[in-house]
Formats: C-alpha cells, structure tokens, sequence
C-alpha cells in the first residue's frame, strides 16, 4: 500500500472513532440552579389557550420555546434547559392544571410532538429565575378566577426575591 492511502486511511480511521466517542455533558453555565426530577407534560396550539400565551404573545417553537407552570412555583420569565438537550425554555404562560404542582408544560409545535413528549420526569437547570412582581402584575386583572387568586395568594407569600422551589 503506498504511503498516501496509508495516512488516508488512518485519518479516515481517526475521524471514526472520534465520532463514536463518548461526548462530555455540557457544563452547566454559571449561576445555573438544578432542579431535579420535575414532572413535565406538552401542549400545543390545539390546546384550550389557542396560540397565544398568558402575555398575549405568540407562543414559541423556535430557539427559546414556551412553556406553562405555576407560576408561585416557576414565575412568568423564567428560562431554563433540560438537562442532556439544547432544549431551552422560558415560562410564558400558565395551565389552570398546573397550580399547585410542580409540573411543567412544554409547548410543541404539533400534536405528534406533543404525543411523542407524553409525561417525562426530567432535570432542568434554571438559567434565570422569573419575576414574581411580573407574574402578580399579569395576574391582577384576572383574579375573578379561583385558580388564579390560589397561585397570587401563593405568590404573595413568597419574598421579592426568591429563587427556589419548594
């Protein structure tokens, strides 16, 4: 064999086995806070809400996807990723079903996305923690709804400025 197909070969070689290799998982940015084993669900425009989100804006299937929460528990602005993917979400809207429980509602762009989500516990690294002053300021003018006077009374407990979940 000559030379040239020799060092082809084991680039060709090389470039295989770096492809098989085992990928480190990423980092987690700093400042990030793990939340472990929270329960998640999908929606999709079909759903009751339409295609709109709690702010009036279209929901988001793009880079930065929608999602829906309790927001005493994850407040309207709150941005987070799902461990092991590049799956980045913000908090835009909440689910009547959702107050008082610790589940997230991840917006799909279709009803086989949706199906094929189902119900997954999964690890989130919050990036950012929403605000509950916005959350209250965009529930105010709907507190007519028991559901939504529950979560403002659950948020009026919580400080200005806290960042956990119960």
């Amino acid at each position: 064999m000559s030379t040239s197909v020799r060092i082809a070969c084991a680039f060709a070689l090389a470039l295989f086995l770096a492809s098989c290799a085992e990928q480190q998982p990423l980092l987690r940015s700093a400042g990030a806070h793990r939340v472990h084993n929270v329960r998640t669900t999908a929606y999709s425009r079909g759903e009751d809400g339409g295609r709109k989100n709690a702010v009036g804006e279209y929901l988001s299937g793009r880079n930065v996807m929608s999602a829906a929460s309790d927001w005493s528990r994850f407040p309207l602005g709150t941005r987070f990723k799902i461990v092991g993917t590049n799956d980045e979400y913000i908090i835009d809207d909440y689910g009547t079903a959702l107050v008082g429980t610790n589940t997230i509602d991840l917006y799909k762009t279709s009803r086989l996305e949706m199906k094929r989500w189902g119900v997954r516990r999964v690890d989130i690294d919050v990036l950012q923690w929403g605000s509950r002053d916005q959350s209250l300021k965009v529930l105010a003018p709907r507190k007519k709804h028991a559901i939504v006077r529950r979560m403002m009374a659950a948020l009026n407990k919580k400080s200005a400025s806290w960042p956990a979940v119960d």
